[in-house]
């Protein structure tokens, strides 16, 4: 933002620090209004014709916008994608693994991709890869929703599964519970 002498406009419309428009006025006369208010002269729509200025205190509006942005940045949550990995031919008990892992990623609102890896000749049989798939997306449904169904990239096979979101995520351990 162009402050006080950076401001190149001859004219500009003028803003006091109520927010009331004092016209299009010159640039001197705008500065020395503001100086006058012991405060700053700021562009604050340098596009517009004329430009428009603000009188404010330029140093507690810049801390003020600097509290606020760090205020959002501790409201947002950072989406990471955990992956699982899987054979084609995987057992029972390894699937109940990947299942859990899968439920405690999605619980703590990650995003998961699951992938069934061919090796070998393994690749002529894409539909018992995609059967696991569907039955990992089926048995985790409570948790999240399948964002892309299977597809085989490579030599590999792969879903996305994001997490439903809290309220759902709540229900869904209610029912399991009642």
């Amino acid at each position: 933002m162009q402050v006080n002498e950076q401001i190149r406009a001859r004219e500009v419309r003028l803003i006091d620090e109520a927010g009331a428009q004092l016209g299009i006025v010159g640039l001197r006369d705008a500065l020395r209004i503001a100086a006058e208010k012991s405060l700053d002269l700021v562009n604050v729509a340098p596009t517009a014709k004329p430009p428009v200025c603000r009188i404010m205190d330029y140093g507690k509006y810049k801390y003020e916008q600097s509290k606020r942005e760090k205020e959002a940045r501790k409201h947002q949550k950072v989406v990471s994608i955990k992956e699982i990995r899987m054979t084609p031919n995987i057992e029972q008990h390894d699937f109940d693994t990947k299942v859990k892992a899968t439920i405690k990623f999605l619980q703590e609102g990650d995003k998961v991709k699951a992938a069934v890896r061919f090796r070998g000749r393994e690749i002529t049989h894409p539909g018992i890869g995609q059967a696991v798939l569907e039955k990992l997306a089926k048995q985790v449904e409570a948790y999240g929703v399948l964002e892309r169904s299977p597809r085989l990239e490579g030599r590999s096979m792969i879903i996305i599964i994001n997490p439903k979101p809290q309220t759902d995520r709540e229900k869904g351990n209610s029912e399991k519970t009642s």
